[in-house]
């Protein structure tokens, strides 16, 4: 799942995009409104948005506004130091799907990010099964014929990306953009490295490269 968070002040941004990172999502971090919307224009693979309420040249509810109009679906949770009943009001009338109050636990903002985004899709946040495979998203853990796999953090998002889309196939580009941010430089055999040690750790399963169209899961013949 791939984020975008809007926070200007950089300690605590900096301590959200690290949590939500060891949480598995990709994290491209912006600190003003305006650059966000930018980004919201041009780049349309975020999964979900959060975002401070207060936020230089633009603020959390004006951007909130626009998102609504441009990308109505899209999720959003939002930031907020002010507690009163009447300032949650307003966000969730703006168009929050949901909020957090500071100070707030890692914890419970990952799982309400990833609440969020799955419900957003269409989906429950349960587990994904193919084959003898299954991967538990919220515990980031995937067994095969009951046994845990120990998977790094990198084989473990490309296979939630080969369940999640099975029977499609992935390019390279559907790839990279869910699975690295802006910040993130990409050697071009990177993706390829990834994608072999994970093979080497799936019994019973192949992922078939077909020219160009991309990856997916088979069984094995």
């Amino acid at each position: 799942m791939r984020l975008l968070l809007v926070e200007d002040d950089a300690l605590l941004g900096d301590g959200i995009a690290e949590g939500l990172s060891d949480a598995g999502f990709v994290v491209d971090w912006l600190k003003d409104g305006e650059s966000a919307r930018l980004a919201l224009m041009t780049e349309h693979s975020f999964d979900g948005v959060v975002l401070d309420i207060g936020l230089p040249r633009m603020d959390g509810l004006q951007l909130l506004a626009w998102i609504r109009r441009e990308r109505a679906h899209l999720p959003v949770l939002l930031l907020t130091a002010r507690d009163s009943i009447e300032d949650r009001i307003k966000g969730l009338d703006a168009g929050a799907d949901d909020y957090l109050i500071k100070p707030f636990a890692l914890g419970e903002l990952c799982a309400r990010v990833r609440a969020l985004v799955r419900r957003g899709k269409g989906k429950h946040d349960g587990e994904l099964c193919w084959q003898d495979l299954v991967l538990d998203p919220v515990h980031q853990s995937v067994q095969q014929a009951g046994q845990i796999l120990n998977l790094t953090a990198m084989e473990y998002r490309l296979l939630h990306l080969l369940m999640a889309n099975h029977p499609h196939y992935l390019s390279r580009p559907q790839f990279e953009e869910k699975l690295y941010g802006w910040q993130q430089d990409i050697e071009s055999n990177t993706l390829d490295v990834h994608l072999s040690h994970l093979r080497k750790k799936l019994s019973n399963v192949v992922i078939r490269n077909a020219r160009n169209l991309g990856w997916r899961l088979e069984e094995k013949e």
